[in-house]
């Protein structure tokens, strides 16, 4: 048997185990979405947002990608904001990293000749390594500067977060949501809590959404 066999038939073993304990599960389950978070985190498959918080589907509206990131002209990640925040109305973002991430550890390093799509996606965690650079260069180990701008790379991404106009607007109108940055440590499983921003939280001036009589 294939591998990607194996995982037909475990699918198979899961949807009938779901059927055999609540018949009616998959009929609730194909009416509607209403999650109340919005999960934007990292590729790394070691890190399944709804399995870490032990989540059940249709409780989390996910995205993910290659260190976490919040980029303004990622019309993906935008596309998944917007229609989180405006059409199902989630309570909460949170943006999730995680100790050694691939994509951290290579921002800290020269780029790969080899990777010219990689190394432009890493551009981005590269201009947040160079912003904090003093701090994290001040630090003893390589492994203590990855997990350094693994915290911090979440926080920015977060702040990213919330110069958004579709979160701005959000804030005004709805009181939400909530933006939360998060970090998984892969050695014990646990999550840890970097930054709350909740709405009309400040931000500065030059991100900040016109206002109606702008």
């Amino acid at each position: 048997m294939q591998s990607f066999e194996k995982l037909l038939l475990e699918n198979k073993a899961w949807a009938g185990e779901k059927k055999l304990h609540d018949p009616g599960y998959f009929e609730r389950l194909a009416t509607n979405q209403k999650p109340e978070f919005l999960w934007i985190g990292c590729s790394d498959s070691r890190v399944p947002a709804d399995i870490i918080v032990n989540a059940a589907p249709g409780e989390i509206f996910a995205h993910r990608n290659i260190a976490n990131q919040v980029i303004a002209t990622d019309f993906n990640s935008l596309s998944v904001i917007q229609y989180a925040v405006q059409v199902l109305k989630v309570q909460h973002i949170i943006v999730c990293g995680h100790y050694n991430c691939g994509g951290v550890n290579a921002a800290l390093g020269p780029q790969r000749p080899e990777l010219e799509l990689l190394n432009k996606w890493l551009l981005h965690i590269k201009d947040v390594y160079r912003m904090h650079r003093d701090e994290i260069d001040a630090l003893n180990s390589q492994a203590e500067r990855a997990h350094r701008l693994v915290e911090i790379n979440v926080i920015e991404q977060v702040r990213r977060l919330s110069q958004f106009s579709i979160v701005q607007s959000a804030w005004k109108k709805d009181r939400q949501p909530v933006l939360h940055g998060w970090v998984f440590a892969l050695d014990d499983g646990v999550l840890q809590q970097l930054i709350t921003l909740p709405p009309g939280s400040d931000v500065d001036s030059i991100y900040q959404e016109f206002g109606d009589d702008a």
